[in-house]
Parts: C-alpha cells; structure tokens; sequence
C-alpha cells in the first residue's frame, strides 16, 4: 500500500520545528545587537534552549521518520528534480542537527553555560577553548547561512508545486484544500 501524506506526527513535527527555526534564526540575526543586557541574556538563553529543543526534536523527528512509511517523490518529476529534493531535504536534516550541536559546543566552549530554560543546565560539550569557540562561532553562522539557502529553496520548491505545478506537494505536509 502507498502513503499519500505524512502522519499527523510528522507533519506536526514539520511545521513545529519549522516555526522554531525560523524564530532561531531571526533571533540569531539580531541578538547581539540588543543593547539593553538584561533581554539580550534573556534571547541568548532562550536562544540556546530553544537549540537544545531543536536538537531533541529533530532527533525524534529521525527516528519517527525511519520508523514510518512517507510518501514517495513523484516519478513523474525529472530524475533532477527527485535528486535536487532529496539533496535538499538531506541538508535540511543535516543542519537541524549541525546549528544546535555547534551552538552548544560554541556556548561551552566559551565558557557559557546552556541552561534548558532554567530547568536545568546541559553538561558541556567541549571544555573551555577560546580559539575553538572562534571556529564554533564561524561554523555556527556558515551553518545558519546555509540552511538559509536551503529553507528558501525548500519554500521556493513548495510554492512552484502547489502554485505552478498544482500538484499535492504542500497538501501531503497538512495544507488541505477547501472543498467548493
């Protein structure tokens, strides 16, 4: 039997992490312009709590993903674009994991504990290392830059099917069409 759509979980995780990530990178985009200290220390934790969040959603995200049939990749797209989405998608899944894990690792290793939204502190990844803080901070921000590019591919890709195309791309990730 063939899938047609994504689970409720999936497509709920989907539009859950899509939300925070956006909301990550605006914030990673001016938090170190706030001037005022006490909110920019309260963005920056909320900042990396919200990584670690990520972290841990995109890690079930994964193996909600192995453990369940999703729809196949229509064979009536060119081979170059079934490669282009799979690729894409590849990078998507590779930066959820590469922009938390180099913002901890950064965090830690300049000396900056990450609290879980003051629940608890998350152990450091690395000890204190300036220099490798300096290589984390520039892997942190390539990282984001390119899921940039790969969120506005994803988003490019999404809207040409549903709006050029007309097929059920978007719909199979919760968009449903009003019947008339």
């Amino acid at each position: 039997m063939s899938v047609t759509s994504y689970t409720l979980t999936a497509r709920t995780l989907h539009w859950v992490m899509a939300v925070l990530m956006i909301l990550m990178l605006a914030a990673g985009l001016v938090m170190s312009d706030i001037e005022d200290p006490a909110l920019k220390s309260t963005v920056y934790g909320l900042h990396k709590a919200t990584g670690i969040l990520v972290l841990l959603l995109a890690g079930f995200r994964v193996l909600w993903r192995l453990s369940h049939a999703v729809p196949a990749i229509s064979a009536a797209l060119p081979v170059w674009q079934r490669r282009a989405a799979r690729l894409a998608h590849g990078g998507l899944y590779g930066v959820m994991f590469l922009l938390p894990l180099s913002g901890w690792s950064m965090s830690s290793a300049a000396g900056y504990p990450v609290s879980f939204y003051g629940l608890f502190t998350i152990p450091d990844m690395v000890a204190k290392n300036p220099e490798l803080a300096g290589i984390l901070k520039d892997i942190h921000e390539v990282s984001a830059n390119v899921f940039i590019a790969l969120l506005a591919a994803h988003l490019g890709a999404a809207l040409y099917h549903h709006f050029v195309l007309r097929d059920d791309t978007l719909r199979r990730m919760g968009y449903r069409k009003t019947p008339k």
